[in-house]
């Protein structure tokens, strides 16, 4: 199959199960796209189990291999999906909470790495699946951050106070860097590629990319800040973000410094600057319809792959249904843990409950954690710690992203 006809391929099926997902059910968008593209991989498992001659299966396998997940969104489409997320974000709120998302996108993540990550190995043992503690661990940190692409297309329909929003929302933007920075850091562990690992050094690696990924993103974001002010044309205003989100992401990558963080610093600048001070009305709003637009279709085809790659792994045997059951269980308890520092220093009002229950339900995890899962090497391991992935992640996006609106509607009645 060529390039240009697995890109056909995939905006045709995204397309669809978009259509079907919003235009027939009436669902979100991630959530829709995603249950549908899982149930049409478990019916045509079933259909090819009893008419063996009927292989959509394995089409279904050389498809989602084709497309080559993990590279695809860690080495390129995460750029743009974050960006555009980062472009929409208002940086006023997001400044006077700056030390609530700090601390949920680093701290927390610590905390739910180490909770997540003790609390599966528990599980394996006990099921008579021994998995080392430090693969666990390196689970966890797949599964500490917030999708911000799940979580920002949830926040959008969901009745929050404007400060809980902005918490979670900024959250999500910045805490992929902090998670894919601990992932590498204990995968070197795990395969012993990274022995000498000290307190100091890890202390070191993360405040090295990220505080360098800040630094890049304000300054190519002040490039293109120049360069947009320059003509207020929307052609050249959108191939000047097109390139500020690719060369970003790629300069910090080439640097050794965060591409996540690097690109969310420089959409916040760029969308910000653009609404305030440069772009007229109208191009600012064709940005941001072609940034909502690439959000969509990007959003489409990554939870339709991801569905129809959980559904490729399924198994029914009695140990993998169980890690499949507790780990969403897990995942919750590990969330809790990791927001709960952040409630009790920073919101002092009679409301800590209820912004406790909505942090850790609106805690989605989408297709970065499973493109981390997946770029693990072949080891015994490898398919325990996919089935728990992706029973977090369906479980995330089925069950908490379609109730979280319900539950702030039940619990912030006044917005």
């Amino acid at each position: 199959m060529s390039t240009f006809e697995l890109l056909s391929l995939l905006l045709t099926l995204a397309a669809l199960f978009s259509f079907a997902s919003r235009g027939l059910l009436g669902l979100p968008a991630t959530a829709g796209v995603f249950l549908l593209a899982f149930g049409f991989a478990f019916a045509t498992a079933v259909v090819g189990t009893l008419v063996p001659a009927i292989d959509i299966r394995a089409w279904e396998e050389r498809l989602v291999t084709s497309a080559h997940l993990p590279e695809a969104l860690l080495e390129g489409v995460l750029a743009f999906l974050l960006f555009a997320g980062a472009v929409e974000q208002d940086s006023g709120p997001l400044w006077r909470r700056r030390w609530a998302v700090a601390l949920l996108a680093t701290l927390g993540v610590v905390i739910s790495t180490a909770v997540m990550g003790t609390g599966m190995w528990l599980v394996f043992d006990a099921m008579g699946q021994p998995v080392p503690l430090i693969w666990c661990l390196v689970l966890g940190a797949a599964l500490a951050p917030t999708d911000p692409v799940a979580v920002l297309a949830v926040l959008r329909k969901a009745p929050l106070p404007e400060g809980l929003r902005t918490a979670i929302a900024g959250e999500s933007l910045f805490n992929d860097g902090m998670g894919v920075v601990l992932f590498a850091l204990l995968l070197g562990l795990a395969t012993g590629t990274d022995t000498d690992v000290t307190v100091l050094g890890v202390a070191w690696d993360i405040v090295k990319e990220a505080g360098g990924g800040v630094l890049l993103g304000l300054a190519t974001g002040s490039l293109a800040f120049w360069a947009k002010s320059r003509a207020d044309d929307p052609a050249v205003e959108l191939s000047v973000s097109l390139a500020l989100a690719a060369a970003t992401y790629s300069l910090a990558q080439r640097l050794g410094l965060s591409g996540p963080i690097a690109v969310v610093v420089a959409g916040l600048l760029i969308g910000n600057t653009a609404k305030h001070h440069v772009s007229s009305e109208r191009t600012g709003f064709i940005m941001k319809a072609f940034w909502s637009m690439v959000d969509a279709i990007l959003n489409a085809i990554l939870f339709m792959l991801v569905g129809l790659e959980a559904a490729v792994v399924l198994s029914w045997q009695a140990p993998v249904m169980a890690a499949a059951v507790l780990a969403p269980l897990l995942a919750l308890v590990a969330r809790l843990a990791s927001v709960l520092p952040v409630v009790a220093i920073h919101l002092r009002s009679q409301r800590k409950a209820a912004a406790t229950a909505v942090l850790t339900w609106g805690g989605v995890r989408g297709g970065i954690a499973v493109a981390l899962v997946l770029s693990l090497p072949d080891n015994p391991q490898r398919d325990l710690l996919l089935v728990a992935c992706y029973a977090v992640v369906a479980f995330t996006i089925i069950v908490q992203s379609l109730t979280l609106g319900r539950l702030a509607r039940r619990l912030f009645p006044e917005g």
